[in-house]
């Protein structure tokens, strides 16, 4: 059957640090390197070998895929970026340490940012170096379609396209897919492959450097899933 590897970065330095991180580029810590490396070393063990892979495009996912790919010697297999497999955008929080935000707004606005389904966060403005347009990667992405704040409903909407595009028909070719990403758009990921409702997906954790695996049938059904380690 086909197996899905859903597969949230290492820790990165901003996770160690508990800041808001979204669409800013950081690396991963030492930790979060050792966990990719360790997710292959998982996968391995259990004779599961993607053929094929997709990463967002910041480096906190793309390092994770690489050292995962180190680890299961299969570097030479085909990776694709793309945007939409990105972190939620999380507007004026990013950067911000968490503890400290709670401090300022109150810890019950902070939690409906953090966990509502459909509330944006605060916006950063079209002069602000978080908005996304000032990033060279971006560059291909028409404007109208990068977010100034993002709430879950938003990432899901975003990264639906992706997988529609993208990564269904590698599915449906019967291949071993690893999706490197993020908490949020892998969340959208799950929602959608599993039907969940809006209330049952903000209840949804992703750990850091876990492989999730989803076993899908006929349809793309999902007929087993589980972590490793």
């Amino acid at each position: 059957m086909n197996k899905l590897i859903l597969l949230r970065h290492g820790e990165s330095i901003w996770n160690k640090e508990n800041r808001f991180t979204g669409w800013t580029d950081v690396p991963l810590s030492e930790k979060g390197r050792d966990e990719a490396r360790r997710a292959g070393e998982l996968l391995r063990s259990f004779s599961i070998y993607p053929d094929i892979s997709f990463t967002s495009l910041l480096k906190r996912a793309i390092v994770t895929r690489f050292l995962v790919m180190e680890e299961l010697d299969r570097l030479w297999t085909p990776a694709y970026k793309d945007w939409r497999l990105n972190e939620r955008h999380y507007g004026a929080l990013q950067g911000l340490n968490k503890l400290e935000t709670s401090e300022k707004y109150g810890a019950e606005q902070v939690h409906i940012w953090r966990r509502s389904y459909d509330v944006r966060p605060p916006q950063v403005g079209d002069e602000d170096p978080r908005y996304p347009a000032h990033d060279a990667r971006y560059q291909m992405v028409q404007e109208k379609l990068l977010p100034h704040g993002e709430s879950l409903e938003d990432t899901v909407h975003r990264v639906l396209p992706c997988w529609k595009e993208r990564i269904l028909p590698e599915a449906e070719k019967g291949k071993t897919i690893l999706v490197a990403a993020h908490g949020n758009s892998l969340r959208a990921l799950i929602m959608m492959l599993q039907n969940l409702s809006p209330k049952q997906i903000v209840d949804v954790e992703i750990p850091t450097g876990k492989p999730l695996i989803l076993e899908l049938g006929e349809n793309l059904t999902v007929l087993n899933q589980y972590y490793l380690g």
